[in-house]
């Protein structure tokens, strides 16, 4: 089932959530920063142990304080135009993030909407690799949700779930 929800993707209690991580992993604005605020000082610790992550890729720890059981923190691209490769990049992001969350035989993957804040991603755009890619990797055992910051970023996946649903 892939769904989406208007929230605050630290409170989910999935199996898994998605931290839009930048390339150290050690924590930073946004949806970053809240992770690691929430989850507390040991999420850091761990990170600093892995040697940073890089674009597209995907890294996966313990939770620590939130709700959920891991974090897959992956980098999403930063936008340059859309002429270096963004798209693959962020498909990537959501690829990798689905075979971390198949690795630890989550059942439940909380996604936010990657490389939208700071670095840019146009948001429609981002939400239909987001889409397209998750209904094309995703196996049925995994249950998905969109964990959208604003109403208005909620209706975008809203009609992009609606216009899969209906018949050809």
């Amino acid at each position: 089932m892939i769904t989406a929800v208007l929230g605050d993707i630290t409170a989910l209690s999935t199996d898994a959530i998605v931290n839009a991580a930048n390339s150290t992993l050690l924590g930073g604005g946004g949806v970053d920063g809240a992770v690691h605020r929430k989850a507390g000082p040991e999420l850091k610790s761990v990170c600093a142990l892995l040697g940073g992550c890089e674009t597209g890729q995907a890294k996966t720890t313990g939770a620590f304080s939130l709700p959920c059981k891991y974090v897959i923190h992956t980098v999403g691209p930063v936008w340059q135009g859309g002429t270096r490769g963004e798209a693959d990049l962020l498909e990537s992001c959501y690829k990798n993030a689905i075979t971390e969350a198949i690795r630890v035989n989550a059942k439940s993957i909380a996604f936010p909407a990657i490389s939208t804040g700071v670095y840019g991603y146009p948001f429609r755009e981002a939400a239909e690799i987001a889409v397209n890619t998750v209904r094309k990797n995703c196996p049925e055992n995994l249950d998905v949700i969109f964990c959208c910051f604003s109403e208005k970023d909620l209706e975008v996946y809203e009609e992009l779930l609606e216009s899969y649903s209906r018949p050809n």
